[in-house]
C-alpha cells in the first residue's frame, strides 16, 4: 500500500526520467498535488483507496469553483497519466480514472473581419510596403503565420496573367500545397521585393538588417496596426479565419478552400459554415478579397 504522497513523488520522478518537458512535469505535479489535497479532506491516504467517485467529486469541486472546462480537461490528463503509472507499477489493481470523461469543450466562434475592418487594415498599412505585402499574403492566401515566416523567394512564382503561385512546403503536421496568387497579392509582393534590403537571406520577408523576419516580429508589427484602427480583439490568425470565411461566403467549394488553407480535416473547413451566410454559386476558383 503506497501512500498518495509517495505515489506523487514517484510519479514526478518517472516523468523526469522519461525526459518529459519541464513545464509538463511542473503542471502535472501541481495537478496531482491538488487531487491529493482533496483526497486528504476525504481522509484518503493511500493510492488504492481512491475510486472513480472520488475523482468525479474532485472534478465537480473544480467546476463549482469556476475552473474552466479546458483547465479541468488538462487536469484529467494528469490524473489519467498518474493512475496509469500506479497501475503499471502494481500499486493499484484497477484504474479508477480509466472511464473518466473529459468535459465537452465549447468551440469559440472564429473572429472574422468584416469588409470594413480588413479594408481599414489595408489602408493603414498602405505606406508600409513590407507590412502591406504581409497583410495581403495572409488575407489572400490564408497561410498560417508560421508558413508566412518560412516563405522563401523561390517559393513565389509570378505570372503575367492574373495568377501566380506560392509553394508552401510540407511539414510533419501539414502536407505541402500550391496556393494561387491573385493580382492584388502579386502586386504587393513585387513592390516589396523592389524595396527589399540587400541580403543573402533566401527568406522573402526580412528585417532592415537582412535577417529573416521572425514570427514574434510579425505578430508585434500587426498588433500595432490592429490597435491603430481599434481592432484590439484581432490577432494575426484571424486574417486566416477571414480568408476561409470570405471564400465560403462567396460560394467557393468547401473542398477547394480546405485544400488551399491546408486543413487536415474537411470538417475543420465545414465548421465555418455555422458562422456565415453562404451563396451557393459553386465557384471553381477563389475571388480576390
Amino acid at each position: 500500500m503506497i501512500p498518495l504522497t509517495q505515489a506523487r513523488e514517484n510519479f514526478v520522478n518517472k516523468l523526469k526520467n522519461k525526459g518529459r518537458a519541464e513545464a509538463t512535469i511542473v503542471a502535472y505535479g501541481k495537478d496531482i498535488e491538488q487531487l491529493l489535497d482533496f483526497a486528504e479532506r476525504k481522509d484518503l491516504k493511500h493510492a488504492h483507496e481512491v475510486n472513480k467517485k472520488d475523482i468525479e467529486d474532485f472534478l465537480k469541486y473544480l467546476s463549482d469553483n469556476d475552473y474552466t472546462k479546458k483547465t479541468i480537461s488538462r487536469k484529467i490528463n494528469a490524473i489519467k497519466t498518474f493512475f496509469k503509472h500506479l497501475l503499471d507499477e502494481g500499486h493499484v489493481e484497477n484504474d479508477p480514472a480509466q472511464f473518466i470523461q473529459h468535459p465537452k469543450l465549447e468551440q469559440n466562434a472564429p473572429r472574422i473581419l468584416s469588409k470594413i475592418e480588413y479594408r481599414a487594415l489595408r489602408d493603414t498599412v498602405r505606406e508600409d510596403i513590407r507590412t502591406r505585402a504581409i497583410v495581403e499574403t495572409l488575407l489572400q492566401t490564408g497561410v498560417r503565420i508560421s508558413e508566412l515566416s518560412s516563405i522563401k523567394i523561390n517559393h513565389v512564382k509570378f505570372s503575367n496573367e492574373t495568377h501566380g503561385t506560392l509553394e508552401v512546403p510540407g511539414s510533419n503536421s501539414t502536407p505541402g500545397r500550391t496556393i494561387p496568387l491573385n493580382k492584388t497579392v502579386q502586386e504587393a509582393i513585387r513592390e516589396y521585393m523592389e524595396d527589399r534590403p540587400e541580403s543573402e537571406s533566401s527568406f522573402l520577408f526580412i528585417t532592415k538588417t537582412g535577417n529573416p523576419l521572425l514570427i514574434r516580429n510579425i505578430r508585434a508589427t500587426l498588433a500595432r496596426y490592429f490597435k491603430q484602427i481599434g481592432l484590439d480583439d484581432v490577432t494575426v490568425n484571424d486574417l486566416r479565419h477571414t480568408f476561409v470565411a470570405e471564400h465560403l461566403k462567396r460560394g467557393a467549394s468547401v473542398l477547394l478552400v480546405s485544400k488551399i488553407a491546408g486543413h487536415k480535416r474537411l470538417t475543420t473547413t465545414e465548421n465555418y459554415l455555422k458562422y456565415i451566410e453562404r451563396k451557393e454559386s459553386g465557384l471553381g476558383e477563389l475571388e480576390e478579397l
